[in-house]
């Protein structure tokens, strides 16, 4: 669950992103069942590191993830994953859950040779990062998180069953259209027959307001409709759909119940006063009892990584974490 769009900044004096910056290194991991994982290392190779889950499931990497991190400290590691991106079969489902994902980032981390990193991740991405932590703590220095979705049908049913819906009933709408009045009690279900019909036109067509939804509600103010290209709306709504679908590939509140094994690691969470696409009770209950986590909630802001507000107050805590140390 997440939307990127690209903004313009300069320094990082005020919070703003760090100016674009190109990687010294992209590869290819090939994996198991033909896929193959777009990873890419920016910054400072000697530096700390700090691996970077962008969200969705099935949203991909952007050049603007680059911009939160002092290159001169910072050791990022980005990839793209199953499915997404430039990562091949593209919107393929086939071998892809989260215990495929897992297996991916230890795949990627024994590729590079890391240490234990800073996981940086907003919405899917901080739900991987949860679930990352929670199975190889010992590979994990801290946590970022952005915008808190912690897979479960409650948050499910909130975006899909109609609770958000109540605050945009005009895009509401326009989201259910698609499906006949007998089958709007289930969207993901509903939503899931159509995305993986096997004919290419109608998973396309029905991807799109799949999409539109979310991206309509990922700021605080709604943004005009834009141009969606159809091969990216295909490839995120399956993906997306296909974990939603099978819950996350997560037991019943299990990043909550399994908290305990990352609770030794130091947690900063930044979450948007008015998220409607993982309102802040997530955060909350994620950060409640753990005396390493901080919860900064941002006012004024949603759901999107480059929303201002979001977007300085990570800057600001990646800055801080790298003079610590």
């Amino acid at each position: 669950m997440d939307r990127l769009a690209d903004r313009n900044a300069a320094s990082s004096s005020q919070g703003r992103l760090y100016p674009p910056i190109e990687p010294f290194d992209r590869r290819m991991i090939a994996r198991d069942n033909g896929h193959h994982i777009h990873v890419e290392q920016c910054g400072n190779p000697d530096g700390r590191p700090v691996v970077v889950l962008h969200g969705g499931p099935g949203g991909g990497t952007s050049p603007v993830m680059r911009r939160f991190f002092d290159p001169a400290h910072w050791r990022v590691v980005l990839f793209d994953q199953r499915g997404c991106g430039r990562s091949t079969p593209q919107a393929s489902v086939v071998a892809n859950t989260t215990a495929h994902l897992i297996s991916d980032i230890d795949a990627i981390r024994q590729a590079l040779e890391l240490p234990p990193a800073v996981l940086f991740g907003g919405s899917w991405g901080a739900t991987l990062a949860l679930a990352y932590a929670q199975t190889r703590p010992e590979a994990v220095s801290a946590l970022v998180l952005r915008g808190v979705f912690l897979g479960r049908q409650s948050e499910l049913d909130w975006f899909y069953g109609g609770g958000a819906g109540r605050f945009w009933p005009d895009l509401w709408e326009r989201f259910v259209a698609p499906i006949p009045a007998d089958e709007r009690g289930d969207l993901i279900a509903a939503y899931h027959r159509r995305l993986f019909c096997g004919d290419h036109a109608t998973e396309t067509r029905h991807a799109i307001p799949w999409l539109a939804w979310e991206n309509a509600l990922a700021g605080v103010d709604t943004p005009t409709n834009s141009h969606i290209p159809p091969s990216y709306a295909r490839a995120f709504a399956r993906l997306e759909n296909h974990y939603f679908a099978h819950q996350c590939f997560l037991d019943p509140e299990q990043l909550l119940r399994d908290r305990h094994r990352i609770e030794h690691l130091p947690a900063v969470i930044v979450q948007g006063r008015y998220d409607m696409v993982c309102p802040p009770q997530s955060a909350w209950e994620l950060a409640r009892g753990w005396p390493g986590a901080e919860l900064r909630m941002v006012p004024a802001s949603g759901h999107a990584l480059t929303e201002p507000r979001i977007a300085a107050e990570l800057v600001r805590v990646m800055d801080a974490m790298a003079t610590a140390g």
